[in-house]
């Protein structure tokens, strides 16, 4: 047990390690978390047809449109209460929107989860024997750090994990 006393003040912070230990947790199952559902990333071949539905048919809000180079995709976001769908359509004839979309066609292409701490979250997954995409955070959207999941880990679910700048949940809303 660690104390820390401040000002007059005593906060108290427990680390147990023997208890981590015991229980095979790590320091990133303390400190790792999912905040939220930041987004649903739906394929498709062409966003404008898909915006025919989402905006104009279901009146979903257009929050912004961006070009991702390193995934090859050109994202259009719609905010939707706390979290958004991204709409995702292929730049060229590769990345991994376009491969998905060959094999499987058009449709939700993952689920992403906003977490506090990527780096910590991916040590926590890979403690867990859970398969990573990535094996680094990468820059994504809005400047932010994401990494995934492969879905052989998340029963055919692809999951991005993101990690926003203080601050940056406001503008991608």
């Amino acid at each position: 047990m660690i104390i820390h006393r401040q000002g007059g003040l005593s906060r108290q912070i427990l680390f147990d390690i023997v208890s981590t230990r015991q229980n095979n947790y790590t320091g990133a199952d303390i400190l790792a978390r999912v905040i939220r559902i930041n987004h649903i990333g739906v394929a498709t071949a062409d966003i404008q047809h898909a915006l025919s539905v989402f905006s104009q048919g279901l009146g979903l809000p257009v929050a912004g449109s961006e070009h991702v180079p390193g995934d090859a995709v050109r994202v259009t976001f719609l905010p939707v209460g706390e979290s958004r769908l991204e709409l995702l359509e292929p730049v060229g004839e590769e990345g991994p929107v376009h491969k998905f979309l060959s094999n499987r066609g058009p449709g939700i292409h993952h689920i992403c989860f906003e977490v506090d701490d990527l780096p910590g979250m991916m040590e926590r997954l890979r403690a867990a024997g859970v398969e990573l995409v990535d094996s680094e955070p990468r820059r994504g959207a809005h400047g932010t750090l994401v990494a995934f999941v492969h879905p052989k880990s998340a029963n055919g679910v692809l999951v991005e994990l993101v990690q926003t700048a203080d601050g940056e949940r406001d503008k991608q809303e």
